[in-house]
């Protein structure tokens, strides 16, 4: 499984070419093997963006994240009781905002490969990222 950080999703969505070619590669693959997820916060965060006009899309927010969803296939991925464990008790997840420690718990809870911009998650051990 590979995992999309937020910010992905959004690039993938709205700005593609944001996106590495490495990046894009492991994604393309990934969607094609049916192998794609994200956690259930990444949804919450995209909303939130909208609803605070960070980011501007044509449709109604809601249709935008349905199109995200089916468009690569996404399977969207619940917090469990060990997500929201190792995302509050990991000691390699130092990062500060705790989406993004949900979302990188997620990666290890799952054994997934992560993609994602945000070098903080880039720059814990153990997880696999890719950029």
């Amino acid at each position: 499984m590979v995992l999309l950080d937020t910010c992905v999703m959004i690039f993938d969505a709205l700005a593609p070419d944001q996106l590495t070619k490495k990046a894009v590669r492991e994604l393309e693959k990934a969607r094609y093997e049916g192998e794609l997820g994200c956690s259930n916060i990444s949804l919450w965060e995209i909303a939130m963006l909208l609803s605070k006009g960070r980011i501007k899309v044509a449709i109604p927010p809601r249709d935008f994240l349905m199109d995200i969803i089916a468009a690569n296939k996404l399977k969207v991925l619940p917090i469990t009781p060990d997500i929201a464990y190792h995302s509050s008790h990991h000691p390699d997840f130092a990062h500060g905002d705790p989406a993004d420690r949900i979302i990188a718990a997620t990666a290890l809870h799952y054994k997934a490969s992560l993609i994602t911009c945000d070098a903080k998650l880039r720059n814990i051990k153990v997880l696999k990222t890719v950029w």
